[in-house]
């Protein structure tokens, strides 16, 4: 049997493993290039001048000052694994699974000082190390941010409306709290009903809390609008509350 070298040799295969070379760190400082002039912020052109505003409305310190973080990480200090996050939200990716797709951006890899992003897993454990408590003391970094930005924008808003409002979030399986309530795009589906406030005048979020799926009682609305009252900046002297006839009960009015 004669074969013919032409026809039954194969074919040279790409090479699937790792860069033999490590790549260098990109670092990004002040004199790194940038701009932006869209009407909205993107990946790419707006990734930059959100950093840069976070670093002079010192958000590192916010969060070393404010948030408990008990791990010891060695791919990341704790505050970029939170940056990290963060950014992720301003590109447009929801889940930690999404981090596979940034692990080399040079822009997101650059502003947080590492060759690639940690794994998926290692973003899980950092957060499962998180307290419950977490939760309160990053709303109390986001009062903090909202006076500093206000205060360099020089807004001095003496009257303010808020607008309070549940929301559905259909979940799948056991998820633990799921309730079936009020759901018209999933009827009959268990789900959360986060309650969520908003600042009409500025569009910020100002406090909110993730709930089981049942209607929330009294109590917890005025637990609620107590925790927006004491994140609203002290220059606000007067406020009005707008909400549906879902919140309207005695507890609420007192508060």
């Amino acid at each position: 049997m004669v074969n013919n070298r032409k026809e039954h040799t194969r074919k040279t295969s790409a090479k699937q493993g790792p860069d033999s070379v490590t790549p260098k760190l990109m670092k990004i400082g002040a004199t790194t290039p940038y701009n932006f002039t869209g009407p909205n912020l993107t990946a790419y052109g707006g990734l930059l001048p959100v950093a840069t505003m976070l670093e002079k409305l010192q958000f590192q310190q916010l969060i070393e000052e404010h948030v408990t973080i008990k791990r010891l990480t060695t791919s990341m200090p704790g505050f970029r694994f939170v940056l990290g996050m963060v950014m992720a939200l301003y590109v447009g990716f929801s889940r930690l699974n999404h981090l596979q797709f940034l692990e080399r951006e040079p822009m997101l890899t650059g502003i947080l000082e590492v060759v690639k992003l940690p794994p998926q897993c290692t973003f899980w454990r950092f957060l499962a190390s998180l307290h419950l408590t977490v939760a309160r003391q990053l709303l109390e970094v986001g009062r903090h941010m909202r006076q500093r930005v206000w205060a360099a924008a020089h807004v001095g808003l003496q009257e303010v409306t808020l607008d309070t409002d549940t929301t559905v979030d259909t979940v799948y399986g056991r998820q633990m709290g799921a309730r079936k309530g009020y759901n018209p795009q999933h009827k009959g589906k268990k789900s959360f009903q986060p309650i969520l406030t908003f600042l009409a005048e500025t569009r910020e979020y100002v406090s909110g809390e993730l709930r089981k799926g049942d209607w929330p009682t009294g109590q917890q609305i005025a637990q609620h609008l107590a925790s927006v009252l004491a994140a609203l900046p002290p220059s606000v002297e007067r406020i009005y509350a707008r909400a549906d006839s879902g919140f309207y009960c005695w507890q609420a009015v007192a508060a």
